[in-house]
């Protein structure tokens, strides 16, 4: 198959990219570094994306920012972080896609433990990953031609533990090749609307 990673360069990303390099032509996909560059959170970027890189099988995006922070200091302002990136920016590499993944092909997104066990500091990246799970649900039931949609849902992973350990306490992190292991389910698997978790 021919695969498309939106975000291949970050921690998740490079664990998916590695899982399915072997058996798929991977394409990488990223803000700065890639075989295309795309910036998720603008409609044009998306277009040229996809544009440029034709008709595939499969999009997988493991990007997405949010802001964390605790709810007093969450504002409309640094919410939309998450609003536009996270939300919106995976969303619209569906609706943008559509014309470009083959019969029977798919789409898997990324969303993240604390949708269901939330974390102080976490609303943002949770309001996120919850919409886009009902984003997935629903979409399942109406796409053309066969092309399914799946999201992954993993817990923190154990290579970021540095940078957001200290919002995970008492969590048991999971290796990104192991998370990596659901979006090969999700690719290569018959499921739709399906959320895969990694917990």
């Amino acid at each position: 198959m021919k695969i498309l990673v939106v975000g291949a360069n970050g921690t998740l990303g490079s664990a998916v990219r590695n899982e399915l390099a072997s058996d798929h032509e991977v394409i990488s996909a990223g803000r700065s570094e890639g075989d295309v560059k795309v910036d998720i959170t603008s409609v044009e970027s998306i277009k040229a994306m996809y544009q440029k890189v034709g008709k595939i099988d499969a999009v997988i995006c493991a990007a997405g920012n949010a802001y964390f922070g605790p709810l007093n200091e969450l504002t409309p302002e640094n919410n939309e972080v998450a609003v536009q990136s996270k939300l919106k920016g995976q969303i619209n590499l569906v609706l943008l896609g559509l014309d470009y993944v083959n019969d029977r092909g798919s789409f898997t997104l990324t969303t993240g433990i604390i949708m269901d066990d939330p974390i102080i500091g976490g609303i943002s990246s949770a309001m996120a990953g919850g919409a886009v799970r009902a984003f997935v649900q629903a979409a399942a039931i109406e796409l053309p031609r066969s092309i399914r949609i799946n999201n992954v849902s993993p817990n923190v992973l154990e290579e970021s533990m540095d940078s957001y350990g200290p919002f995970f306490r008492g969590f048991e992190p999971v290796p990104a090749a192991r998370a990596a292991k659901a979006f090969r389910k999700s690719v290569e698997g018959a499921q739709t609307g399906q959320t895969y978790t990694v917990y």
